[in-house]
Formats: C-alpha cells, structure tokens, sequence
C-alpha cells in the first residue's frame, strides 16, 4: 500500500509541468491567504509582546476606580499621598516608600513616514527611575529636575521625526529640547517620551496625577496593598500588579485583532478552497486515462485518493512557505500603531505554524470531494476516455 502511494504520489507531481498554470493557481492563492493571514496576527503578536513587557509584577498600578485608561485616570496629590503611605509597599534607600504619582499627556508628532500621530509624554518623580530600574540611558543626558527638558525612547525616536538630541518638542508653554535617548528593554515605555513630573504637570496647568505607581516588598504583599486602600473610605481607586493591568488591558484590543484577522483570512481561505476544489476535479478530469491504466495495472483506490490529496497539500504548503516569507519580509519588525503605542510587528515561528496547518486545513477540504472521485473512477469507463 505505501509503495503503491509513494508510486502514484512521484507520478503526479512529474505531472505538474503539463498543468502548471492551474498548479500555479493554487500555489499563488494559498500563498495570498497565508501572507495576509500572518500579517494581520503579527499585529497582534506585537502589541501584546509590548503590552506584557511592561508589566513587572513586583509593581503595583494604581488608578481611579472604574477607570482602564491611564491618561483618563486622576488621582489627587492627598489620595496619591494616602496610597504610598499604605502597607506593603518597598522602602527606598532614604526610608521613605518607594512609590510615586506620575502625570501623562499626549502632545502631535510626526512619523518618519509623514502621517500623522500622537506620542505620549510620560512625567517621571524623583523616583521614577528608581522604580524602572530597566531604564537605560543609551546616549545623550538625564533631564535636570525642573528643567523643560525631554528624553525620548529608542522606539519613538526610530519611528518618529525630529526626535534626535536637540531637536526640540512643542508644548503650550514653549519648546522643550531632547536632551537623551532611554531604553527600556522593548516595553511600550521605549514608544514613549519622559519628562519631569511637575514641571510637565505645571505646563498643562494640571494639579492631579493620573496613576500612582509602587514597588511591592514582596510578591505577596499586594493582596495587603489592596486591602489597605479598599479599607480607606476616602480612596476610590483600583489597584493591580502592572503585569496583570496589561494583560487584562490588551485581552479586548487582542481578541478583537484576532477576530478581524481570523475572518478576514476565513474568507480568504474559503475561496482559496473552493478554487483548489475546481483545480483537482479538473485534474482527476484530466487524467482519467492515466488513473484507469493504474488501477488496470493492480494499483488500489485508495493510494489513487492519497495521491490526489498529497499533490493538493504539496501545492499549498508550497503557497504556505511563500506567504510566510513574505509576511516575514515585509511585517516582521515593521512598526505598529495603536492609539499612542508603538510597538514592533511580530513574525513568530508559532505564526508560521499556524498558516503551514490552515493551509493544510484547505487544502485537505478542497481536496477530498476530487479524491473520491478518482477513487471511485469505473476503470472500463476510465480507459475509454479520450
């Protein structure tokens, strides 16, 4: 039986020279489904990758009760001060918590591409850095407190213009120069700029902060945290690890990005499968002669039914290896844009895994009503044909 298969199976793809262009019909549809499909899902690959690589659950996020967002949240200077006062949180080497209020704000930028954006501005206290221990500054200098001054992230500046040292931001109250370029290990803070807290603050004209961020003591400590605030009858806030905020943050925007994409390629994918259908019933069609003198040699119906199978799944696994390489060419580590947050598109070994089975997928659907036919082909009529 398998010699049978592989006999029948070499015998069809030495074939293929005389029907290339239906051939190549599937070949170029599985690789359209594949390279789109892949691209739609490194979207989302990225920004998760982004989005959870700048949660440490050693951190804890603190914002406005019945808020998501952090530049929508507000949090007073005294319910900041209440929120770092409460138990579990780190001390810093002065003895004080390690633990601070920040301000955001959007301001207009310019990608290198020329389309227009909006890039964060994120204002950091005298302990901001001390809680992102990641931060790196790569090049250029650390802005000096109360100074209008500003570093921008590796990201931001390779995605936006006029973000090199000394080119210069605009904000209402004047411009602020790039003094230095930050790292943060590829989070979504590298997308963004960072500034002095209350000197950014002031320039807006704004007294609040949006979040309160604290470095846990321990990896238990924050069930004690957040018991201590929900305690406190005057704080209305919500309190996470900032691994767990970004998670559940990015599990809408995630399968929303999943939905379109795997729709947009279902769509794709059934026509690509109803085309490889057409194709092999006209290939069976096409080779009735040759399937009847197999069959009159000995050869079973079965390995003939493989054989039409695996000559599809050659085809589109073709299609399949094209489409990833081009997906990878073109998307892997091409930026991404949502609301304020630039990240890096992924191509992911597992992305290509998943194209390489849904190809298969079609490609067996597609396949098997043709199969059956060969399989059940009449060799008296098989031979007849002309």
């Amino acid at each position: 039986m398998l010699k049978q298969i592989a006999a029948v199976s070499l015998l069809n793809i030495k074939s293929l020279k005389a029907r290339l262009w239906s051939s190549l019909v599937i070949v170029v549809g599985m690789t359209a489904v594949i390279a789109v499909l892949i691209s739609m899902m490194s979207f989302t690959t990225g920004y998760v990758e982004s989005e959870m690589k700048a949660g440490d659950p050693m951190r804890a996020l603190i914002l406005s009760s019945g808020l998501e967002n952090e530049n929508e949240s507000r949090l007073t200077r005294d319910q900041a001060a209440l929120i770092t006062d409460a138990p579990g949180i780190r001390k810093d080497v002065d003895g004080a918590p390690l633990a601070e209020g920040e301000g955001l704000i959007t301001t207009p930028a310019l990608r290198k591409t020329g389309v227009p954006t909006q890039v964060i501005i994120h204002g950091f206290g005298p302990k901001g850095f001390a809680l992102r221990p990641e931060i790196k500054i790569v090049s250029g200098r650390m802005f000096r407190p109360g100074a209008q001054e500003i570093l921008v992230g590796k990201a931001a500046q390779d995605r936006l213009a006029r973000m090199a040292i000394g080119d210069k931001v605009i904000l209402p109250n004047g411009t602020w120069p790039i003094v230095g370029v930050f790292s943060a290990g590829g989070d979504l803070l590298e997308g963004q700029l960072i500034a002095d807290r209350d000197t950014l603050m002031s320039t807006v004209k704004r007294g609040d902060f949006n979040i309160v961020i604290a470095r846990l003591e321990s990896p238990d400590a924050m069930d004690r945290f957040k018991a201590a605030l929900a305690g406190n009858a005057s704080l209305q806030v919500m309190a996470e690890r900032e691994s767990d905020y970004y998670d559940h943050l990015s599990a809408g925007d995630r399968a929303l990005f999943s939905e379109v994409a795997y729709l947009t390629g279902g769509i794709m994918a059934l026509g690509a499968m109803f085309g490889a259908l057409k194709i092999m019933v006209g290939a069976v069609r096409a080779r009735r002669q040759e399937i009847g003198t197999l069959r009159a040699l000995g050869f079973g119906a079965l390995p003939v039914a493989i054989s039409v199978v695996s000559e599809c799944l050659l085809l589109a696994l073709t299609g399949t290896l094209i489409g990833s390489a081009i997906a990878w060419l073109t998307f892997d580590g091409a930026q991404g844009t949502y609301w304020e947050t630039l990240f890096d598109l992924k191509v992911t070994p597992g992305l290509i895994g998943l194209g390489i089975l849904w190809a298969l997928a079609i490609a067996l659907l597609g396949s098997l009503v043709p199969a059956i036919r060969a399989a059940r082909l009449p060799i008296v009529e098989a031979l007849r044909a002309v």
